[in-house]
C-alpha cells in the first residue's frame, strides 16, 4: 500500500469498511472483563484481542484499521507471531492510542484537557518503526449547563491540543485521527449537542488550519447530535442523522480523508441504527462510517467469557456486528437483519 497520508485515510474508510477501536486502557479493559468474570493480566488481554485479530471473516470484509494501544502494539499472540502483523495479514492497518487521558483543566471546575504531547514526537517515530500507519487522540468535552460547561477555555485548549498532535502525526508518516468527542452522559437535549458540537468542530477546524495540517490526511472521529443519556429522551435515528448532517455541512470541510464515528454510550444497535440513517441520507462530500470500541465488542467478549472453547462464538458474534455496521456505512442496514442473527 502507499503511505502517502492521503491513501492511508482513503483505505481507513474504503467500501463501508470501518475501524475496530481496540485500545482500552488496562483499566478499562479490567472492568468490562469484571463483568465476564475473567481476570485482567497480560495473556488474557492478549488472548482476547488476539481472538479478535483472526476472526478472518470480520476483519477481512469489514475492518480496515485497529486502535491499539501501548501494550498491545507491543505484543506476540500465544505462537509468537506478533498482533501487528496478525492486523496486517488480514488486510486491516494497525494503529495507535497516543493520547495520556483527560485531566483536569485547572481553574475550570467540571473540564478537562487530554494531555500526552510531551514526547509524542519520539513515541510517534517508535510507533511508525512498529507499524503504526495512524494514531488517535480523543478530547472530552462533558456539557453541564447550568455549570457553564464546557468553557470556550476548555474547546479551545483542547481543539489546539488536537492540531499540535495531528501536525506531529503527519510529520511522522502517520494519519491523525482527531477525536473531540462530545459527550452524552449529560441532562442536555439534542439541541444543546448540536451547539456544543458546533462550537467544537469549528474551533478544531481553526486549529488545524493553523498547524498546517494536511486535512486530506486526517480522519475526524466525532460523536452524533444525540440527547443526553441523562435527559430521558432517546432520539431517533432519523433526527441524529439530520441533526449530525446539518452539523458537519456547516463545519467540516470537505476535504478531510473521512469520519469515523465513535458509538460514545449508545447501545450494538443504537449505533448502527444511526449510522445507518445519517449514510440513508446521503450522498454526502465524505465517507461517513464507524470506529466503535463497546459497540462491536460486547457481543464477542461475552460469548467469550475467557474460555477457549467459546473463540468460535465470539468471532462469529464479532462478525455479526462488524457485518451490521459494514452494511450501516453503505445505508443498507434493516433491523430484520439483527433477528435473522
Amino acid at each position: 500500500m502507499s503511505e502517502r497520508l492521503e491513501d492511508i485515510a482513503a483505505a481507513m474508510v474504503a467500501n463501508g469498511k470501518g475501524l475496530l477501536a481496540a485500545d482500552e486502557s488496562s483499566g478499562t479493559i479490567k472492568k468490562r472483563f469484571d463483568v465476564i468474570g475473567v481476570e485482567s493480566t497480560a495473556d488474557s488481554r492478549r488472548d482476547y484481542r488476539e481472538m479478535m485479530f483472526r476472526a478472518s471473516d470480520a476483519m477481512t470484509k469489514y475492518i480496515s484499521g485497529v486502535i491499539l494501544y501501548d501494550e498491545t502494539i507491543h505484543q506476540k499472540a500465544a505462537d509468537g507471531t506478533p498482533l501487528v502483523d496478525i492486523i496486517k495479514a488480514s488486510g486491516a492497518l494497525p494503529g495507535i492510542k497516543v493520547d495520556a487521558g483527560a485531566k483536569p483543566l485547572a481553574g475550570f471546575p467540571g473540564d478537562t484537557i487530554t494531555e500526552g504531547l510531551d514526547g509524542l514526537r519520539e513515541r510517534l517515530a517508535d510507533y511508525y518503526k512498529l507499524g503504526a500507519r495512524f494514531a488517535k487522540w480523543r478530547a472530552v468535552i462533558d456539557i453541564d449547563v447550568a455549570k457553564g460547561v464546557p468553557s470556550a477555555t476548555s474547546i479551545g485548549s483542547n481543539a489546539h491540543a488536537l492540531a499540535r498532535y495531528a501536525a506531529l502525526c503527519q510529520e511522522a508518516g502517520i494519519v491523525p485521527i482527531v477525536e473531540p468527542e462530545v459527550l452524552m452522559d449529560g441532562a442536555h437535549d439534542i439541541d444543546t449537542c448540536y451547539e456544543i458540537s458546533k462550537a467544537t468542530l469549528t474551533k478544531l477546524y481553526t486549529e488545524l488550519y493553523a498547524a498546517r495540517v494536511v486535512l486530506e490526511g486526517t480522519i475526524l472521529k466525532p460523536n452524533m447530535v444525540l440527547a443526553g443519556k441523562k435527559s430521558g429522551k432517546v432520539s431517533s435515528p432519523d433526527e441524529v442523522a439530520e441533526k449530525t448532517i446539518k452539523l458537519f455541512r456547516e463545519t467540516v470541510p470537505a476535504a478531510i480523508g473521512g469520519i469515523a464515528f465513535l458509538s460514545g454510550g449508545q447501545t450494538d444497535e443504537q449505533a448502527t441504527a444511526n449510522l445507518n440513517a445519517i449514510n440513508a441520507i446521503g450522498p454526502h462530500p465524505w465517507k461517513l462510517t464507524f470506529s466503535y470500541g463497546r459497540a462491536l465488542q460486547a457481543a464477542p467478549q461475552k460469548a467469550w467469557s475467557g474460555k477457549p472453547a467459546n473463540v468460535a462464538a465470539a468471532q462469529a458474534a464479532f462478525a455479526h456486528r462488524a457485518h451490521m455496521n459494514h452494511l450501516a456505512a453503505l445505508g443498507q442496514w434493516q433491523p430484520t437483519l439483527e433477528q435473522a442473527a
